[in-house]
């Protein structure tokens, strides 16, 4: 309720200012109702939900927030954002900041009237930053942090990663598609498809409710002029082959099982579909399907349905 009023305080008292909270995250459902009717009422602020998901592993089902992702999504003007690597969150903080602030910030200019409050769902999980650098080198800082503001870009490219099989020109190929916490355990899924000579894109989504939104965006306006819907730009990048996917998600399943609806391709969804338990992050991933392993059998089967 706090964020709520001092984002307001541009109008109360023309004395705007930048708030911005840190609740652990699933502390974001018990304040929900201020929390909705602060966006309401058109307040600008910025909050953080961290930790998140069952990497809290030694805390239990408890505090072990699931279906915060669906919050962020679904309130209208909310934007969440559930970046992996420090730069995507700089990237991401600041161009939040400007737009709060009323500053110009760097995000499509369609989305701005509809931003108000801004969702980070973030974890205190150590997370190795190489690949995120190697992707920098791959597509350049000003093109990686465009896709980055604009929801995702693709962290590895199959067809070029180490260890890939090229010999085969027909090869199968899946996208796998995370978002967050877990994106170590899809980049360890990726390397061992690879040996198996599947080509593994991997995608990471820094911002599921601004690609979430583009996809509804282009849909609407298809629907709404009697056109086939295009295809959003944002994904154009990204998904470039029309390919399976997996999605893997420290939160409830769901909350990206869209994707596969959006791309016209069979999707295996994977997530936390019940109450966490104290642990190791290890062995809750393991519990919830979320580990390497349990993501190269989830490729398989979305290739297997492919047909």
């Amino acid at each position: 309720m706090l964020l709520a009023m001092l984002g307001l305080s541009g109008d109360h008292s023309n004395q705007p200012l930048i708030p911005i909270g840190t609740v652990y995250d699933p502390f974001v459902l018990r304040g929900l109702d201020a929390f909705i009717y602060g966006v309401y009422s058109g307040s600008k602020f910025i909050i953080t939900g961290t930790p998140s998901g069952v990497t809290l592993a030694p805390e239990g089902g408890a505090h072990q927030s699931t279906i915060t992702p669906s919050v962020g999504m679904e309130i209208p003007g909310v934007v969440l954002m559930e970046p992996a690597y420090v730069q995507a969150l700089d990237w991401l903080l600041c161009d939040s900041i400007a737009h709060v602030a009323g500053s110009k910030s760097d995000t499509t200019p369609d989305l701005r009237p509809n931003e108000l409050a801004f969702y980070f769902r973030l974890t205190t999980r150590p997370i190795d930053q190489t690949p995120f650098i190697e992707a920098r080198e791959r597509l350049g800082e000003a093109v990686l942090r465009s896709q980055v503001l604009a929801g995702a870009y693709r962290l590895v490219d199959g067809r070029l990663a180490q260890g890939a099989q090229h010999e085969d020109a027909n090869a199968p190929v899946v996208h796998l598609v995370g978002t967050g916490s877990i994106m170590p355990e899809v980049l360890e899924a990726a390397k061992e498809l690879a040996s198996e000579g599947v080509i593994a894109h991997v995608v990471d989504i820094t911002s599921p409710g601004r690609l979430y939104g583009a996809w509804q965006r282009t849909l609407k306006q298809g629907i709404r002029t009697a056109h086939t819907p295009s295809f959003p730009g944002s994904m154009r990048p990204i998904f470039t082959e029309r390919a399976p996917i997996v999605s893997v998600h420290d939160g409830a399943s769901h909350a990206l099982a869209w994707l596969g609806s959006a791309l016209g391709m069979p999707q295996v969804a994977m997530g936390v579909d019940s109450f966490g338990q104290s642990g190791t992050i290890q062995d809750l991933y393991k519990i919830h399907d979320l580990d390497a392993g349990s993501i190269v059998n989830g490729a398989l089967a979305a290739l297997s349905l492919n047909v």
